[in-house]
């Protein structure tokens, strides 16, 4: 009975220590600030820079280091027929936790948003390709390929729910069967929200997206076999169409060369596969490592299912609330 009553504590203390942590990380607040480029006649854009450090505001000269071909004068920017094409560098962003937001929209309301910071204080614009097509597209392939490496790693509700599967499935060829389930689901729900064959509203979806990592959680927990663990590769893609369009509303908001979307789109769902192997592979070495070290103890596990369970559920709570406007 003491036994049992001090696994329980275990677990609960992994659980409480987890969801401090997350819940700590979500609540870091870093410096910004905000670049706006608007074509306003062919090759020339009206320049906007606002920063919350009035300091910051007033000591920058240029906001940013533009390609050779353009000249800022006033708050215009002239880049000729060529267009704005190539590298936009940000070097005062050294040091700093400045986080920059930089939206960019074109005569045609095609947009490009991203956010730089320190890490990487540069940018690559896209334009057409005169020649060397595959040379070309390869900053695209690079870009969101790490895009997509990210978004995987660094959104942490998706991150929670692949942890949760491989967690949830027994054996090697189960887990495959069941990732790639997944994979499949998700790539078909992302490409076609990008591509506009799907529209769906994002507060649903997110909240959805966040039951169903509590809803995966609950199914860990059980003793007995449920559906999701004699076929978790149903759940796995069933679960994977929501988390796709997941996927596109950041894909959306990130912004798509015009002109090269396939590659992009490819691209980016390249990034997200390699980001959830390495998650899973990451799992998978830890729990054997910890099972031949003699480590292993079955309430490190529940433990780990209470607090993402936890945070899960809180994210549900949040999400379901902006649904019905409370």
């Amino acid at each position: 009975m003491m036994g049992a009553r001090v696994r329980l504590a275990a677990a609960a203390a992994c659980a409480l220590i987890v969801s401090l942590v997350a819940a700590s990380s979500l609540g870091h607040s870093v410096d910004s600030a905000s670049l706006s480029l608007t074509e306003v006649s062919a090759g020339r854009f009206l320049v906007r820079f606002q920063a919350n450090s009035p300091t910051l505001q007033a000591e920058l000269r240029s906001p940013a280091l533009f390609p050779a071909r353009c000249h800022l004068t006033g708050e215009y920017l002239d880049c000729g027929q060529a267009g704005l094409a190539g590298a936009i560098e940000f070097p005062w962003l050294a040091g700093s936790l400045t986080r920059v937001m930089v939206d960019i929209e074109w005569l045609d309301h095609t947009r490009l948003l991203r956010i730089v910071t320190a890490s990487r204080p540069s940018l690559a614009v896209y334009g057409i390709p005169v020649q060397g097509q595959l040379r070309f597209l390869s900053p695209i392939i690079v870009d969101y390929t790490r895009l997509g490496i990210e978004h995987i790693l660094t959104g942490l509700d998706h991150l929670l729910f692949v942890v949760a599967l491989t967690l949830l499935v027994r054996g090697r060829r189960a887990l495959l069967a069941t990732i790639t389930a997944f994979t499949l689901a998700h790539s078909l729900s992302l490409a076609g929200t990008v591509l506009g064959v799907v529209t769906l509203a994002s507060a649903p979806v997110e909240a959805s997206i966040a039951l169903s990592i509590v809803l995966v959680c609950a199914e860990c927990l059980r003793s007995d076999q449920s559906l999701a663990k004699r076929a978790p590769w149903l759940v796995a893609f069933t679960f994977g169409l929501l988390h796709g369009l997941g996927f596109a509303s950041a894909l959306l908001a990130i912004g798509l060369p015009q002109q090269h979307v396939p590659v992009a789109l490819l691209f980016f769902n390249v990034g997200v596969e390699l980001g959830q192997l390495a998650i899973i592979v990451v799992v998978t070495a830890l729990v054997t490592l910890a099972k031949r070290a003699g480590l292993w103890r079955a309430w490190l596990r529940v433990g780990v299912i209470y607090a993402m369970g936890t945070v899960a559920a809180g994210w549900s709570l949040e999400r379901l609330a902006a649904v019905i406007g409370l």
